[in-house]
């Protein structure tokens, strides 16, 4: 009841998100019908500061005829719900609040031990983040975990590409084209590097002629890249570290695209 009870709701919430199913039954309502929400198959956490609130002891005998375990947490452990329990947690019972009225201390010694029960859980039964995603689809969390490089890369003809024999003036046409900053240099069938905005830019400051520069001359062959399998938001991380705009995206050993922090703004996970 009262802050118990939204201290519980929490609790219940961060175990379903973690893997363990779990729901939060208010005291009130389990005299009025709730109780049929809780089965043999339960384990029935109580929370109580005094431990003695009424609409829990009402429901006490209940609980005792199902069977299930209980455990309960409570700041007095003399109190009739702490002897009731198959297992009681002793919290502290003095608040912060100056009157020692108003739950503070209590309500916040029991959230953090419900956060560290769902933590326990989660790793005792081997929970890992493709479990974690299947409950979060949504929002910027749920996109974190399941968006894929492949699903925000520039592919196909729209992935910027020129030969490594071609002219400077050439790879500024095709940059300009696809709106991405850079272009992949290609020979053989295999990507050799990469020319971007700040290669360009030295190329200016070093006055070469655009018309009578090979691009392979003044391409990067050092570039970085990512498994086109690979979360975006690690595609994310890569661009962080080292302060660059593009990747280019690999499947196997063979160039699939090229991704960028602007896709990765656009797709909502930065």
């Amino acid at each position: 009841m009262g802050k118990s009870g939204h201290i519980g709701n929490k609790i219940a919430a961060t175990l379903a998100s973690t893997g363990s199913p779990a729901f939060f039954v208010h005291a009130g309502e389990a005299s009025h019908g709730d109780m049929g929400m809780i089965t043999s198959q339960d384990v029935v956490l109580t929370l109580s500061n005094s431990g003695e609130t009424a609409e829990i002891l009402t429901i006490l005998p209940l609980i005792k005829r199902l069977a299930v375990p209980m455990v309960a947490m409570t700041g007095k452990s003399y109190s009739t719900l702490a002897k009731s329990a198959d297992a009681h947690l002793d919290k502290t019972s003095e608040e912060a609040c100056t009157l020692d009225l108003a739950p503070t201390s209590s309500t916040t010694a029991a959230m953090a031990f419900g956060d560290a029960l769902a933590v326990t859980l989660l790793q005792a039964k081997g929970f890992t983040k493709d479990d974690f995603a299947k409950s979060h689809p949504a929002g910027k969390l749920g996109k974190a975990l399941t968006l894929l490089v492949s699903d925000v890369m520039h592919s196909g003809v729209d992935m910027p590409k020129v030969s490594s024999q071609d002219l400077l003036s050439d790879a500024l046409l095709e940059i300009t084209n696809k709106s991405l900053g850079m272009t992949l240099v290609e020979e053989n069938n295999k990507i050799v590097g990469i020319f971007t905005d700040g290669d360009l830019r030295r190329c200016i400051g070093n006055k070469l002629d655009i018309n009578q520069t090979i691009i392979k001359d003044v391409m990067t062959s050092d570039f970085k890249s990512i498994k086109s399998g690979d979360l975006a938001i690690d595609a994310a991380k890569i661009m962080e570290e080292n302060k660059i705009f593009t990747l280019v995206v690999f499947t196997s050993n063979d160039a699939a695209g090229v991704i960028s922090m602007h896709d990765l703004l656009q797709s909502g996970i930065v």
